[in-house]
């Protein structure tokens, strides 16, 4: 199958994104979803650290978050869906919806130099 990348360092950075994130889809299709939900962490005082689902709750929330403060930087209009903790079938569509927005943050940005980049101001709650 061929396949067409994106231009420049956001670009691909964007790319590898969505690499990395379909393999984790793959891992996904071969866990149960006991194991998807099992605590695994029973020490941690943060509640994103206990399971497959908490953390994989956080990605996705922490993704819109992410696209959220470029759009707010680039004054783009942003959209945080409610961040919920959502079933193992549903992941690979949840983090490919994360992914789109993302993607769509970033369109007509992908070859931005580092420099560019460094010139965003992006005011985080941290």
């Amino acid at each position: 199958m061929t396949r067409t990348y994106r231009q420049g360092p956001v670009g691909a950075l964007m790319d590898e994104y969505e690499r990395a994130t379909e393999e984790l889809s793959r891992i996904l299709d071969r866990i149960s979803d006991e194991e998807y939900e099992r605590i695994r962490d029973t020490k941690t005082k943060d509640e994103n650290c206990r399971s497959i689902q908490t953390i994989l709750t956080h990605v996705v929330s922490a993704g819109y978050g992410y696209a959220g403060m470029l759009r707010d930087a680039w004054e783009a209009e942003r959209s945080d869906p409610k961040r919920e903790a959502f079933a193992r079938a549903e992941a690979p569509a949840r983090i490919r919806k994360m992914l789109d927005y993302t993607s769509a943050t970033l369109e007509g940005k992908w070859s931005l130099t580092e420099e560019e980049m460094a010139l965003v101001q992006m005011r985080s709650r941290w």
